[in-house]
């Protein structure tokens, strides 16, 4: 199975998960810490699934996908922004959305690599 490039359904819901996210502080209420972890883990997150959509094969950039669902989902706790709600929640569910989709990439990206490899 070959997997063609800007195809793959998770990737460009990394993509748009990302954007958003970093989008979030126009219109939920921010304090520097929450400011500045959406900006740059949602630009992060949407640069890494432009990375997973050019290259179907690297599994790398969907493990970056978890990892930066990860940071998303504890850095309200972590930054201490818990109780700004619209930061929080939009942390808490893009974290858990994101995990959800390299999870579901994985497999497709894992066969890709395999592919790629044996050529």
């Amino acid at each position: 199975m070959t997997a063609n490039a800007w195809t793959r359904w998770q990737d460009w819901a990394a993509v748009v998960i990302g954007v958003l996210v970093a989008l979030s502080p126009i219109v939920v209420t921010t304090d520097a810490a929450a400011l500045s972890t959406l900006i740059v883990l949602g630009a992060v997150l949407a640069v890494t699934g432009l990375w997973s959509l050019a290259q179907p094969g690297s599994v790398a950039s969907e493990y970056g996908h978890g990892v930066l669902g990860v940071l998303l989902f504890i850095a309200p706790w972590v930054l201490s922004y818990s109780d700004l709600n619209g930061a929080a929640w939009t942390s808490w569910i893009a974290g858990v959305l994101a995990v959800i989709v390299a999870a579901s990439a994985l497999p497709a990206a894992q066969t890709a690599h395999r592919g790629v490899a044996a050529h």
